[in-house]
C-alpha cells in the first residue's frame, strides 16, 4: 500500500508540492514508513515568501493587542489539542508520550510569553533630552521571518521562533524537518482557527533545495537555525552574506561536572533523564560525565546499575522510558561511534549495541550505553553523539573540570553537582558556557529567559525566545522631536547640532 503524501502550508490552506520530490517519514519504534513529506522545491518557497510578503503590511499594522489574543487563542486550540500533538510527535520522532508532553508544554510557555506582546515592544522615552526637545524609541517588525527547524523536537523548537516572530509584526515561513512534518502542519491549522490572516504563517518541508532558496531570497530578512554546527556555519555565513539577520544554533557536548561532596544517588538519578531521555536526541543532553576527585568510582557505578534498569521499547506504550533513534542511518553512526570508543581505549561499562525490544525487530532501538576512562582525544568525546551514549572522564579537582569544560569547542549547556557554594559561585563565574545548571542537569531557561550557547554552539549575536527573542525579531528606530514656535527660530547653523 503506498503512503499519503503530505501538503504544504501556503496562505492559509494545504496546497500540493511544485516539486515532484518525496520523503519517506517513518515510524521509528516500528521501522515502517507512515507517510511521505513533500520536498519543497525553488517555486514552493517563491509561493510561500509571495504570501508572506503580502500579508505583511496587514499584519504589522495589526495593533500588538489584537495580536496577542489570536496567540491566546492559539494556546487554548494547543492545549486542547495536546493528545493529538503528543501522538503525532511520537509516532514520527519515537519519543516516549510523557518526553513529548514535556518538550509541548514548554513549548506553549514560548506561546504564553509572546502572548505579553504588547509590553514587550514598548520603547523607551526621554524627555528634555535638549531644550524643548525629546527623544523616544520604537521596535518595529522586520518583515518576512524564516525558521529551519531539526528533527529532534517536532513541536518545542518551532514554538522557540514563530510565536515571537509573528507576535511582533512579521510574517513567518516555517521548514520543519521532513522526518517530522505533521505536528508542524498539525500548528498551522490550529493558527488559521485561532483567526492567524492567511499568509501570515506558512509551512513547507524540505531539504537542502528549499533551504538554499530561503537563505538566498531577497525578501526573507531573517533566518533562525537549530541544528548541527556545520550546517549552522553554513546557514549563518550564507544567509549573512545575503544581507539577512541570522540566529543560527549548533551542536553541543555537555559537561556535567559532579563533585565529590555532591549527592551522588541524586546526581546519578538527574543525569539518568539528561543522558538518556528522547534517546539522547536532545542538544541540551548531558552526554559527558566530568566525575572529580573520589566522585568517580562511585558514580559509575550509580550511572551503571540505574542505565541497566531502563525500560526501552515504544513511546506509545507504559512504562518505557527510553524509545528509538530517529533512523536506521542515524544507529548506524551511534554504533560505530562506540566501536570507536571501544578501539581507542574507553572501558566501555555497559554496552546497548544489539539491543532487542520485543514486537519491534525492525525500529531503530538502541540501548543506554556507558563508557568510563575517557579521554579527551578519543572520537566518543570529540563527536556529538546525539544518541543514548554517556561517557565519563575524570578530573582532579574543579579547576581541572573547569579547564576541560572550557576548552570543549562547544558551549551550550552544562551542568555543576555539588554542595558547595563556593564551588556553585565559582563554576558559574568561570564557565565559558551559554546556559548553567546548579545542580540541574539540563538549564533549559524558562520562556522569559533565553536560550543559547557559546562558541561552536552558536553563529550569531542573539538567541531564541525571551527578550532576545524580541531583539532579534525586531529592529529599533529612534525618534528626536523638537516642536519649534516662533521665539525658537534663529539663523542656519552648519556646525554639529548639540541638544543639551
Amino acid at each position: 500500500m503506498s503512503q499519503p503524501v503530505l501538503s504544504l502550508w501556503i496562505n492559509g490552506k494545504s496546497q500540493p508540492s511544485t516539486s515532484a520530490r518525496t520523503a519517506e517519514v517513518f515510524n521509528p519504534a516500528s521501522g515502517a514508513v507512515v507517510r511521505r513529506a513533500p520536498l519543497a522545491g525553488k517555486q514552493d518557497v517563491e509561493n510561500a515568501v509571495a504570501a508572506a510578503r503580502a500579508a505583511f503590511p496587514g499584519w504589522r499594522d495589526t495593533t500588538p493587542l489584537r495580536r496577542a489574543r489570536i496567540l491566546m487563542r492559539f494556546r487554548e486550540l494547543m492545549q486542547a489539542h495536546r493528545d493529538e500533538l503528543i501522538h503525532l510527535t511520537t509516532e514520527e520522532h519515537g519519543k516516549t508520550r510523557e518526553d513529548a508532553a514535556g518538550s509541548l508544554q514548554r513549548g506553549i510557555e514560548v506561546i504564553e510569553f509572546a502572548m505579553g506582546v504588547p509590553h514587550l515592544l514598548k520603547g523607551e522615552q526621554a524627555e528634555d533630552v535638549g531644550r524643548g526637545v525629546d527623544c523616544h524609541s520604537l521596535l518595529q517588525p522586520v518583515g518576512v521571518c524564516a525558521g529551519i527547524t531539526p528533527f529532534n523536537f517536532p513541536v518545542m523548537v518551532p514554538l522557540w521562533m514563530f510565536p515571537v516572530a509573528i507576535a511582533c509584526g512579521n510574517t513567518f515561513i516555517l521548514k520543519p524537518s521532513e522526518k517530522v512534518p505533521s505536528a508542524s502542519l498539525r500548528m498551522a491549522e490550529l493558527l488559521r482557527e485561532a483567526g492567524l490572516p492567511d499568509g501570515v504563517f506558512n509551512v513547507i518541508p524540505g531539504d537542502k533545495e528549499a533551504v538554499d532558496a530561503l537563505l538566498t531570497h531577497p525578501d526573507v530578512r531573517a533566518i533562525s537555525f537549530v541544528g548541527s554546527t556545520p550546517v549552522a556555519k553554513y546557514i549563518y555565513e550564507t544567509a549573512a552574506r545575503h544581507g539577512k539577520r541570522v540566529q543560527a544554533l549548533g551542536g553541543a557536548k555537555n559537561h556535567a561536572v559532579v563533585m565529590p561532596d555532591a549527592d551522588l544517588d541524586f546526581a546519578a538519578d538527574a543525569l539518568m533523564g539528561a543522558a538518556y531521555g528522547s534517546a539522547g536526541e536532545r542538544c541540551m543532553a548531558i552526554s559527558t560525565v566530568v566525575a572529580v576527585g573520589a566522585a568517580g568510582d562511585a558514580l559509575v557505578e550509580k550511572l551503571r546499575d540505574k542505565a541497566a534498569r531502563l525500560h526501552v521499547g515504544p513511546g506509545d506504550q507504559t512504562g518505557i522510558d527510553m524509545g528509538p533513534v530517529i533512523t536506521a542511518a542515524h544507529r548506524e553512526r551511534i554504533q560505530k561511534l562506540i566501536d570507536s570508543g571501544v578501539t581507542e581505549g574507553a572501558k566501555l561499562v555497559l554496552d546497548g549495541r544489539g539491543l532487542k525490544v520485543p514486537g519491534g525487530e525492525k525500529g531503530f532501538y538502541l540501548g543506554p550505553t556507558l563508557f568510563d576512562q575517557v579521554t579527551t582525544t578519543m572520537e566518543i568525546y570529540k563527536e556529538e553523539i546525539f544518541g543514548p551514549v554517556l561517557i565519563v572522564l575524570r578530573a582532579d579537582n574543579i579547576d581541572a573540570a573547569i579547564n576541560l569544560v572550557n576548552s570543549n569547542p562547544y558551549g551550550n549547556g552544562t551542568a555543576i553537582f555539588t554542595r558547595s557554594g563556593a564551588h556553585a559561585r565559582r563554576f558559574e563565574r568561570d564557565i565559558e558556557v551559554g546556559m548553567v545548571g546548579i545542580n540541574v542537569p539540563i538549564p533549559v531557561p524558562m520562556a522569559f529567559f533565553s536560550f543559547g550557547g557559546w562558541k561552536a554552539s552558536l553563529f550569531g549575536d542573539l538567541h531564541v525566545h525571551g527578550m532576545e527573542g524580541v531583539y532579534f525579531y525586531t529592529r529599533s528606530k529612534v525618534v528626536t522631536s523638537r516642536w519649534p514656535g516662533g521665539e525658537e527660530r534663529g539663523s542656519s547653523n552648519l556646525s554639529m547640532p548639540t541638544l543639551g
